[in-house]
């Protein structure tokens, strides 16, 4: 029995471009059946029905007012077969903590940076045009990336307000992608783009219904990207097919110069490793120590049969010690402090904060609009670490470099095997603005840390929730990944487009 609660008729349902693919979209257009400015318009129409009226999602902070100006360019270029590349046309919504010099903000959510003149785009998003892909428009976050508070509500900004999910609207999005993720799961552009510390791109991906892929760090420029940490952030594609996350991941990698993590990263096209059978003689390490909710039993147990069924070798169980939770927030806070002023100056030097301190400063200045929910008390201490060369910071992030990696590469070593696969994380909790998230169990930390590639893909839904499939590997393995989530994708058939219930309910007793 649903536990969706039944209403009125779904939002949105006869939306021509209902769940659309970059592939399916391009033939299209290459035919003239379809036009880059036809298809911006759609979307930018169904943001201001569903994102801002009717449901009102929240998940995009702006539309470009250039988005129609530009699909007309790249629709002479195509008339005049001269394409960018291989999202020509293609509408993209990118996470509001990356750089775009245009006439929309990058403000991480908060209103310190509403207004400020951006000098240049982030390394990506030069790519992401290169391409021909369109800069549809900025998706709302949690602020800053979620590492304000240790008691935030995952999708909450200054800026935008409340990201709510399309799969139930009193549920959470997770965070810190929490825009990016609704406004994918609610059909309001072809392809996002959103980033990740631990968790971020992965987790609401789980929660929305999505494919979610976090590269190995240094495969995506971070140049641009608000910083949290130097050492683990990265940019990544969250979509509703891992086609088109290959499709985006493949405009997005390759080296940068202005990011030295970039140095051992190959341009390539990923799609080319899409292939159905990936699974067939695959050795995979199921471990089951990091989830403990009996419905996501249900789902990992109804996955591994699928993984089995598609030929797969099961080494179950695999164990994963956990991780060095107080050495990751060490490092995190440390490179924070480091790492802010210097994108500010760079990339905002207009703005009126240059500094992690100017910034709390600010925060307290504007209590009522900034902290009318939650503090600032992981700022404040961030503002209170060492600089880099600290005994602190040095020692921790040895210990989590150290522990993580060899953590997942012994596991994979000593069971010879391809990859790791376990549930991404728990069904999507009630969103509590008072007393903040309510985390359950979750499968991002230990790639994060180690810097490892992490894909999940929709796997299926308890009580109208999505619940995903997370496949880790080592470092630059997204190639194998991608075969093996679009392996299990055909598989499984799991994702489905959202209905944006108000709530759950109840069965009725029988």
């Amino acid at each position: 029995m649903s536990l969706v609660a039944p209403g009125p008729a779904v939002p949105g349902a006869d939306f021509p471009y209902l769940e659309a693919t970059v592939t399916g979209l391009q033939a299209e257009m290459a035919s003239g059946r379809l036009t880059a400015r036809a298809l911006a318009s759609a979307y930018i129409d169904r943001i201001r029905s569903l994102d801002e009226r009717g449901p009102a999602i929240r998940s995009v902070l702006a539309v470009n007012p250039d988005a129609l100006d530009i699909a007309d360019l790249l629709d002479d270029e195509r008339r005049a077969n001269r394409l960018r590349g291989p999202l020509h046309g293609i509408p993209v919504l990118v996470k509001d903590n990356i750089a775009t010099a245009d006439r929309m903000d990058t403000t991480a959510g908060s209103l310190a940076l509403v207004g400020v003149r951006i000098v240049r785009d982030a390394h990506l998003v030069v790519r992401l045009r290169e391409a021909g892909a369109l800069i549809l428009g900025k998706t709302n976050l949690s602020e800053w990336a979620n590492i304000r508070s240790t008691r935030s509500s995952s999708g909450w900004s200054a800026v935008g307000g409340l990201t709510r999910n399309p799969y139930a609207l009193d549920r959470n999005t997770s965070g810190s992608s929490s825009g990016s993720a609704a406004a994918m799961a609610a059909n309001l552009a072809t392809i996002a783009v959103g980033t990740e510390t631990d968790g971020s791109i992965v987790s609401p991906s789980s929660v929305n219904c999505l494919v979610g892929l976090k590269p190995t760090v240094g495969l995506v420029s971070r140049d641009g990207i608000i910083p949290i940490s130097s050492t683990q952030d990265t940019a990544g594609p969250m979509t509703r097919t891992v086609a088109d996350a290959a499709a985006l991941l493949s405009a997005m990698a390759g080296p940068d110069p202005q990011d030295g993590s970039t140095a051992s990263a190959q341009a390539m096209d990923f799609t080319q490793f899409l292939d159905e059978a990936s699974l067939d003689g695959a050795r995979l390490g199921v471990v089951r120590n990091r989830a403990d909710h009996p419905d996501v039993h249900e789902v990992f147990g109804r996955a591994l049969a699928t993984l089995g069924a598609a030929g797969a070798v099961l080494v179950d169980p695999v164990e994963l010690p956990d991780g060095p939770e107080e050495d990751e927030l060490i490092v995190l806070l440390h490179e924070l402090k480091a790492g802010l002023p210097v994108w500010l100056a760079e990339f905002a030097p207009d703005a009126p904060v240059t500094s992690l301190k100017d910034v709390i400063a600010w925060n307290e200045r504007h209590r009522d609009q900034e902290m009318a929910w939650f503090g600032q008390e992981l700022f404040e201490q961030a503002e209170n670490c060492g600089a880099l060369t600290s005994e602190a910071y040095v020692k921790a992030l040895s210990r989590c470099r150290r522990q993580s990696r060899q953590s997942i590469d012994d596991a994979i070593s000593a069971n010879h095997l391809d990859a790791l696969v376990a549930p991404t994380s728990g069904p999507a909790w009630a969103t509590d603005l008072v007393n903040g998230d309510h985390h359950l169990d979750s499968f991002a930390s230990p790639a994060a840390v180690a810097g490892y590639p992490h894909i999940t893909v929709p796997a299926g839904f308890e009580h109208g929730l999505p619940i995903g499939l997370s496949f880790v590997g080592p470092a630059w393995s997204e190639r194998m990944l991608v075969g093996l989530a679009h392996s299990f994708e055909c598989a499984a058939q799991a994702r489905r487009a959202p209905t944006f219930p108000a709530t759950l309910h109840e069965p009725a007793h029988r």
